[in-house]
């Protein structure tokens, strides 16, 4: 399992299976506004970088989260 959805299973109390591209508050019950800021914090932490604003605001879903991670060099398109 992926470091990214270890981090997003443990935050959001969720089977890591349940985890997809398109895994966002929409669709995942327990992502609500406080787990969105633990979530970012334990990102932030994992891969050891502070997000902008602007990559806050985009970051409404996985596979949004893995495009900000590897546009900053953290993730490997494997991931």
């Amino acid at each position: 399992m992926s470091k990214l959805k270890e981090t997003i299973a443990r935050v959001l109390n969720i089977s890591p299976d349940e985890i997809t591209n398109h895994s966002s508050p929409e669709n995942i019950e327990s992502w609500d506004s406080f787990n969105q800021i633990m979530l970012i914090s334990e990102l932030e932490a994992t891969y050891g970088i502070k997000f902008t604003m602007d990559e806050l605001q985009r970051m409404n879903s996985v596979g949004e989260i893995k495009q900000v991670l590897r546009e900053r060099g953290v993730l490997s398109d494997e991931d």
